[in-house]
């Protein structure tokens, strides 16, 4: 039954111990401190919601997904789960985390938290102009369309509830440096590195305080990481030995430091709200740096193909193959990590995490 009709059918086209069971769930959820993880960002978090977007940047055919479940390509760049995913079970939430677009959402799917996040998504508007995706106004926008779902579910009391108590994942900013800033001379004839950084954190902090105003309150927003160092940058801006690129790195970390500040200035100033940065910077380029501890054995090149481009379309089961043994692998393409890396990385973040938001 789709969802935008529940509203509006009739108790005696409603049964009663359906609506019992939604009811049921509701405040099932609401008693919990975490009753939905509700995610907004790029192709990190992104589980399929560009899958039927005008855009090129799309992963819903193999070789993606061939560790997921029925080794089904769903839109999730990756070989298998994305980090909302693992972060929604790891807090006893649920399995795994669906896309709001495109999908057949059921009342506990929409109860329990939805993706907003669309891949090669960025804080600066330009980014996701430039890719023909979501930007994050375009986010705020289904997640207010959302919001009514709720409402049409449990009632406006409840589903405010269910806001407020959520927890909040954002995840973005790669795509504004390694896509937009750094190859194209679009904003580095207005900005240098410092001002395009600072550039950043407005439209981040701005993005934060809406959903603030929407009703969020316990917001987790991921790090940049090491972009430099992830294979694709490795080849484009590292030189014949594909090094990191330092300025890639560089920018990351200043806008780390930044968004930390802001993100200081926000708690203190905004009543009630709860924001975290989640380093990942640093635990993912230890993992780099001392892969063989952490059981992989390639980490400067992605599973497909040759591992040093290819990654969306370039990456496909026609005109690429992929390596024997993912698990060795610390990158499924040549920008996004494996799902056992994602595995390992929120080993050494998620408590971290969650403590802080609890």
């Amino acid at each position: 039954m789709e969802l935008t009709l529940l509203a509006s059918l009739s108790s005696s086209t409603l049964s009663f111990s359906f609506l019992l069971l939604v009811q049921a769930l509701a405040l099932n959820r609401t008693r919990n401190t975490a009753p939905a993880l509700i995610v907004f960002g790029d192709s990190i978090v992104d589980p399929g919601n560009n899958n039927g977007m005008n855009t090129m940047i799309k992963c819903n055919f193999p070789p993606y997904g061939q560790d997921f479940i029925d080794h089904k390509p769903t839109g999730r760049f990756s070989n298998g789960r994305v980090p909302s995913d693992m972060i929604a079970s790891q807090m006893g939430i649920k399995e795994l985390v669906p896309a709001y677009l495109g999908t057949n959402l059921t009342p506990e799917d929409l109860l329990t938290g939805v993706s907003f996040a669309s891949g090669a998504n960025g804080y600066d508007p330009l980014t996701s102009k430039l890719m023909s995706v979501l930007s994050l106004p375009e986010q705020l926008d289904l997640f207010k369309e959302y919001i009514g779902k709720i409402k049409a579910i449990v009632g406006e009391e409840r589903a405010s509830s269910i806001i407020a108590k959520s927890q909040y994942m954002v995840s973005t900013g790669s795509d504004d440096l390694a896509n937009t800033y750094f190859p194209t001379p679009l904003r580095r004839v207005q900005y240098d590195v410092p001002s395009y950084v600072n550039l950043m954190v407005h439209y981040a902090s701005d993005f934060l305080k809406d959903l603030y105003a929407l009703g969020a309150r316990k917001i987790g927003i991921i790090s940049l990481p090491p972009i430099g160092c992830v294979p694709s940058q490795r080849t484009i801006q590292g030189g014949i030995l594909r090094d990191c690129s330092q300025p890639l790195n560089e920018a990351a970390m200043l806008f780390n430091s930044q968004i930390s500040n802001e993100l200081q200035t926000l708690n203190e100033t905004l009543p009630g709200v709860k924001m975290i940065l989640i380093d990942i910077y640093n635990p993912l380029l230890h993992m780099m740096q001392n892969a063989p501890s952490y059981g992989f054995e390639v980490y400067t090149n992605g599973c497909c193909g040759t591992g040093t481009f290819e990654v969306t379309m370039l990456c496909n089961s026609v005109t690429t193959t992929t390596c024997e043994d993912v698990s060795k692998y610390l990158f499924w393409d040549s920008y996004h990590p494996t799902e056992r890396a994602y595995e390992v990385l929120l080993n050494l973040t998620l408590p971290n995490y969650m403590n802080a938001l609890s």
